[in-house]
């Protein structure tokens, strides 16, 4: 899909820059929802979204943290709209896992153990791994403290560690999660 950026609204820089982050964000959006067709419509509505409050971005920010930003805003409104624990359920996940494992150059255990993480969990896993993001603009993107994304990926890379060797992981053996 083309994006057709306004000529007038937005300063060359601004689009420049925003056309630059449009990979990076399409990858981190099909790895967070594992569907090519709500990836999509996720990088629109955040593309959508940026375009329209271009003019609150500051130039001393990085463009790819205020986007990535923008889709996890616009992921959580989906969530709760959709009043779901997650877009897809971990079994409905195998049948697409071989076009989005193709789009980020996943194995496909891999990406099945993604699915099966929880979305807190997922998130800034796939943010400091994939996307490169230090511990605090992770922090900055998911609007919480730098401690908790630190112990939300240690929990998700021991959850994960499980599920490749083939264990149920610890969250998931009898303890209860307090919400």
């Amino acid at each position: 899909a083309r994006l057709r950026m306004p000529n007038v609204d937005a300063p060359t820089a601004f689009r420049q820059q925003l056309l630059g982050a449009i990979p990076r964000l399409r990858r981190y959006a099909r790895s967070l929802v594992f569907d090519a067709s709500a990836a999509d419509d996720l990088v629109q509505t955040t593309l959508e979204r940026a375009l329209a409050h271009w003019h609150q971005f500051d130039q001393r920010r990085d463009i790819l943290v205020w986007t990535l930003s923008i889709a996890h805003n616009a992921f959580m409104d989906e969530r709760r709209r959709d009043k779901r624990a997650s877009w897809v359920d971990a079994e409905d996940v195998i049948d697409a896992l071989p076009a989005v494992g193709n789009d980020l150059g996943l194995r496909m255990d891999l990406l099945a153990a993604l699915a099966k993480l929880p979305v807190e969990q997922r998130q800034p896993l796939l943010l400091v791994t994939l996307e490169q993001l230090s511990y605090a603009e992770c922090a900055e993107v998911l609007r919480i403290p730098v401690g908790t994304v630190m112990s939300r990926i240690s929990r998700a890379r021991t959850a994960l560690r499980d599920l490749l060797d083939g264990r149920a992981p610890a969250n998931a053996r009898g303890l209860r999660r307090v919400v």
